[in-house]
C-alpha cells in the first residue's frame, strides 16, 4: 500500500528542474517519488541536439526506476512570443498572426508541423493552444497568444490546431479554463478576477473549451482566475475551485480527460493558499496533474503535505486512483516504452528546422502581417540608396512572465539594414528616458525616413512621447507594433502602422520587406482597436 500510494501521487506530478542534463535531484524524484511528468523551460533548452539527449536521459531514468509507462515531457511552444525551441527548431508564427491570416486551416498546419518537431526532440506533451478570447485590450497575459476577441474564431483556430498537434501524435492542452482573457492582472504577479454572470461566461469564455471537449481534448489546464459567479468562496481560484473544475468542467460541460494546474508557484496561489496547500486543495477540487515548475524544495513539500492529507482522510483514496487513472489512461493512449529510442547516439531528425516547414511558415507569416493603416500612400517607401534611414525602438524588456528572454533580442534594425545599407539603428531604454527622446528627435531631422518598432504601448507611455517626437520631425515615418496590436489608438497621427503580432525574426524580416515593396502581406486585424 505504501509503495502503491507513492507511485500514484508521484504520477500526478509535472515537475521542472535547472539545466541542459538531467540533475541528480530531478533523477531521485522520478526514481524515488515516481515521479511521472517533467516540464521544460528555457534553461533547459540548448541546441536541438542537447534537448533530444536530455529528453532521452530523462526517459532512461524512468525506464530503469520501473515506471510503467514513459514520463511525459511537456513545453510551452504556443510559438510567436511564448516559446521553448531555440537553436535549429523553425520559427512558427503565434495564435494572434494565425487570427489575423484569416484562415483556421493555417491553425492545423502550425499544429502539425510544430507536433512533428517537438515528437522528433523526445517532447509528447504541448501545454498550447490558448483558448482564452482577447477581449480587453490591457491584458497584460493573453494577449497576442490569443487568436482573436471572437469567441467563435478561437473556437475554430483552436480546434485546428489541437487536431494538427494530435495528427502528429503529440498532447494537446487547452488553457487557460474558464478563461484568462478578460482581466487586466498577470496571475503569475497576482490573482486576477473575472467578475461577469454565468450568462456571459457561456457566451464567451466557455465557448471555445466547449467547442473543442467536444472535438476531443488531451488536456485542459486550469486558470489561477476567481470567478465569484461560480465560486462562492472569496478570492479561490478556479484551480482551487471545486465548483469550477469538478461542477462545471466535469459535471456540466462532460469533460472527463486529464485536468492539470498551471505552475502552483505562480503568486496567485504561492502568495495565498501556497503552493503545497494549493496542491492538496486542487486535487479535492478534481485536477489530476499538479504542476510545480521550479523550486525543488516545493517540490518536495508538495510530495509529503498530499501524501499526508491521503494518510489523514483529507484527500480520500478514491479521489488520487480517478486521478491516476485519467492520467494513465492519457499515457496509454499515446505513449509506449516500446515507441522510445533510448539511444544516446541517435541524431536529431532532418524534420527538426527543415526548409520545408520554414517555407510554410514564411507563407503564413506574409498572410498574417497587417498594414493597418497606409496614409498618402507612403508605403512602400520611396527611397534612393544614397537617403538615411533611422531605426529606432526600445529595447525588449520582455513584458510577460511567460516569454523567454533569450528570444526578446530584436532583429528589426539588422531586417532593415538587409534591404537598405544607409541605416542608422539606435536602441533605447525601455520606457525610453526623456534625454533619449530629446537626442533622438535632434537626430530625426537629418534622416529621409523613420521606423520605429513599439512594444506594447500603455497609456502615459513613454513611447508615445518617443513616436511624438520623432513624427514632429519627420513626416516620413512608419510604425511597426512588434507585439501588441493595439499600440496604434495611442498614435493616431501615424501615417503608416504594421502590425506583427510578434517580435520573431521571420515576423520582423517579412514586415520590412512590406516597408519596401519586396512582399505582399494580407493580414486584418483579429481585434478591434480602441
Amino acid at each position: 500500500m505504501e509503495k502503491d500510494l507513492k507511485k500514484k501521487i508521484g504520477q500526478l506530478m509535472v515537475f521542472g528542474f535547472k539545466g541542459k542534463t538531467a540533475t541528480p535531484e530531478i533523477k531521485k524524484l522520478i526514481r524515488e517519488h515516481q515521479v511521472g511528468g517533467i516540464i521544460l523551460f528555457a534553461r533547459n533548452i540548448g541546441t536541438t541536439e542537447e534537448v533530444l539527449a536530455l529528453t532521452k536521459e530523462l526517459q532512461r531514468e524512468a525506464k530503469e526506476a520501473g515506471h510503467e509507462k514513459p514520463l511525459l515531457i511537456c513545453v510551452d511552444q504556443e510559438n510567436g512570443v511564448v516559446r521553448r525551441l531555440g537553436d535549429g527548431a523553425t520559427i512558427f508564427p503565434g495564435s494572434m498572426l494565425l487570427g489575423a491570416a484569416g484562415r483556421s486551416e493555417n491553425a492545423y498546419i502550425t499544429g502539425l508541423l510544430t507536433g512533428r518537431e517537438l515528437k522528433a526532440l523526445g517532447i509528447n506533451w504541448n501545454l498550447a493552444p490558448v483558448l482564452d478570447v482577447n477581449n480587453n485590450p490591457n491584458n497584460p497575459v493573453i494577449g497576442v497568444r490569443s487568436y482573436s476577441e471572437s469567441a467563435e474564431i478561437v473556437a475554430e483556430f483552436g480546434k485546428q490546431a489541437v487536431k494538427g498537434m494530435q495528427d502528429a501524435g503529440l498532447i494537446t492542452t487547452i488553457k487557460h479554463f474558464p478563461g484568462h482573457g478578460d482581466t487586466s492582472v498577470d496571475s503569475h504577479l497576482d490573482l486576477p478576477v473575472i467578475s461577469h454572470g454565468m450568462e456571459r461566461l457561456e457566451e464567451v469564455e466557455l465557448k471555445p473549451f466547449r467547442e473543442v471537449i467536444k472535438q476531443g481534448a488531451d488536456t485542459i489546464m486550469s486558470a489561477h482566475v476567481y470567478f465569484p459567479a461560480i465560486e462562492d468562496r472569496e478570492n479561490v481560484p478556479a484551480t482551487l475551485s471545486r465548483k469550477v473544475i469538478t461542477g462545471l468542467l466535469r459535471e456540466k460541460l462532460g469533460y472527463q480527460g486529464v485536468i492539470t494546474t498551471d505552475c502552483m508557484e505562480m503568486n496567485a496561489i504561492s502568495e495565498g493558499i501556497g503552493t503545497a496547500e494549493g496542491a492538496v486543495e486542487a486535487l479535492k477540487a478534481g485536477v489530476d496533474l499538479i504542476m510545480v515548475s521550479h523550486l525543488q524544495s516545493r517540490q518536495y513539500e508538495t510530495l509529503s503535505l498530499v501524501e499526508a492529507a491521503v494518510r489523514s482522510g483529507e484527500i480520500a483514496e478514491e479521489v488520487i486512483d480517478a486521478a491516476y487513472g485519467r492520467v494513465m489512461v492519457l499515457k496509454e493512449k499515446y505513449l509506449a516504452w516500446d515507441d522510445i529510442s533510448l539511444d544516446s547516439m541517435e541524431v536529431v531528425p532532418p524534420v527538426v528546422g527543415s526548409k520545408l516547414h520554414e517555407v510554410e511558415a514564411r507563407e503564413i507569416y506574409k498572410q498574417g502581417i497587417t498594414i493597418v493603416k497606409n496614409e498618402g500612400d507612403l508605403l512602400p517607401l520611396q527611397l534612393e540608396d544614397a537617403d538615411r534611414i533611422l531605426v529606432v525602438y526600445p529595447e525588449n524588456s520582455y513584458a510577460m512572465q511567460v516569454e523567454d528572454k533569450r528570444y526578446a533580442t530584436f532583429s528589426l534594425g539588422e531586417a532593415v539594414r538587409q534591404l537598405h545599407k544607409n541605416t542608422e539603428v539606435v536602441e533605447l531604454s525601455n520606457p525610453p528616458k526623456v534625454e533619449e527622446i530629446e537626442q533622438v528627435q535632434q537626430i530625426a531631422k537629418n534622416f529621409e525616413a523613420v521606423i520605429v518598432g513599439t512594444l506594447t504601448v500603455m497609456p502615459d507611455d513613454q513611447q508615445v512621447r518617443l513616436v511624438e517626437a520623432l513624427y514632429k520631425e519627420n513626416k516620413q515615418i512608419a510604425v511597426i507594433a512588434t507585439r501588441s496590436p493595439y499600440d496604434i489608438a495611442y498614435l493616431p497621427d501615424i501615417p503608416a502602422y504594421i502590425a506583427t503580432y510578434e517580435f520573431t525574426t521571420p515576423a520582423l524580416q517579412i514586415a520590412v520587406d512590406a516597408l519596401f515593396g519586396k512582399e505582399k502581406v494580407k493580414g486584418k486585424l483579429p481585434v478591434t482597436l480602441p
